[in-house]
């Protein structure tokens, strides 16, 4: 569950990000940043935490960003996130500006799972068909999952295809119990 907070703060970036045309830039280095505090939990934490103070803070921030090459922008907008004491929701920021971005630039994100790697040729014919059924430009994001056996499952925003063997056979499994 996003909290509004972190809805107000996402809407606020993201018109700004509107206004200076640079809505996927912005994405990118605010999901850059978001990535590296999910990934260091020790990071995070300090980051969040009350108990160090603000300059404290914004010093190991200023070192952080000064790895990555993030805009002055996205820059400030980190340093008032630590200066509110709510980089502690920056995740849930970047999903929130991730999904107005999606819907402004008629966007769709789908997840394509399948049991074994998919040729390009078949990437494209799942891209064409998915853009013609929903009217957006596709992303896809193909995953391997040994654990469906065969076959493919494709989830579109909260819409879940599953054409697996796995699923089948479940169902068949489900059937036969029912007949007895």
């Amino acid at each position: 569950m996003i909290s509004n907070i972190s809805k107000r703060y996402a809407r606020a970036f993201f018109e700004i990000a509107g206004e200076e045309k640079k809505l996927e830039q912005y994405y990118s280095e605010l999901s850059q940043f978001s990535s590296a505090m999910s990934g260091n939990k020790d990071l995070a934490g300090f980051l969040a935490n009350p108990v160090f103070e603000q300059e404290v803070k914004k010093n190991v921030l200023e070192k952080i960003i000064g790895k990555m090459s993030l805009s002055p922008m996205t820059v400030n907008f980190l340093k008032l996130l630590v200066d509110k004491n709510r980089i502690d929701v920056l995740p849930d920021i970047d999903t929130c500006y991730r999904q107005m971005m999606d819907e402004t630039l008629q966007k769709m994100r789908v997840t394509v799972k399948t049991a074994f790697p998919l040729s390009a040729e078949m990437q494209n014919y799942i891209m064409s068909n998915l853009k013609k059924m929903t009217g957006r430009q596709v992303e896809v994001t193909v995953e391997d999952d040994k654990g469906l056996l065969g076959g493919i499952v494709i989830g579109v925003g909260d819409t879940l295809y599953d054409g697996s063997i796995k699923n089948q056979l479940n169902n068949m499994r489900n059937l036969l119990g029912e007949a007895r």
